[in-house]
């Protein structure tokens, strides 16, 4: 029952999740945490880091990830299965129809009006994971005595480094990893 479960949740992530991975993290977020409670939202940001350092698209790893920590082994090829399959049907039909009539002015006005949908989506995952970040589990406090200020400082020097000096995100992974064992042993 879980297969067919964890199969079925993720061929909907994969379904809907129009605009590529990141799109796709607030909906793999309700499923795995609303719907079905199979993840925390601590253990969620975890898989969703794991996921996004790991190589690959990051909806195939947090697939993957949740399918191993929800079911083992068995679990993860389920749920990426699930997570790819209406991503190939999908790319493959997209592929045939955009190249046959991309000229189409209704065709561009979908993916004009598309765009901003998409952006909304990824900026509203990236505020819940950068509230958790910054201050846990609690939901937003209102004083900054919960405020992570580790956390805090590792989000800024690592966002300047990457818009400022145009840093390879392995390397701001690494050295956030280094900050953060040297700074939370402290």
């Amino acid at each position: 029952m879980i297969y067919a479960q964890l199969f079925w949740s993720f061929v909907q992530i994969g379904l809907l999740s129009i605009g590529g991975g990141y799109a796709a993290i607030p909906l793999i977020q309700n499923q795995v945490v609303e719907i079905h409670g199979w993840l925390t939202m601590k253990q969620f940001a975890d898989i969703m880091t794991i996921a996004e350092m790991t190589p690959g698209p990051i909806a195939i790893n947090s697939a993957t990830f949740t399918g191993i920590r929800i079911a083992g082994f068995p679990g993860a090829v389920v749920a990426t299965l699930g997570c790819m399959l209406p991503s190939c049907i999908i790319v493959m039909l997209l592929a045939f129809l955009y190249y046959r009539y991309r000229g189409l002015g209704m065709i561009q006005g979908i993916l004009a009006g598309l765009r901003p949908a998409v952006v909304a989506m990824i900026a509203s995952a990236g505020l819940k994971l950068a509230f958790l970040a910054f201050f846990g589990e609690n939901s937003l406090p209102r004083s900054l005595g919960g405020v992570d200020f580790v956390a805090v400082g590792i989000f800024l020097g690592s966002f300047f480094a990457l818009r400022k000096f145009k840093c390879s995100p392995i390397f701001v992974m690494l050295g956030a990893s280094a900050f953060g064992v040297l700074l939370y042993s402290l």
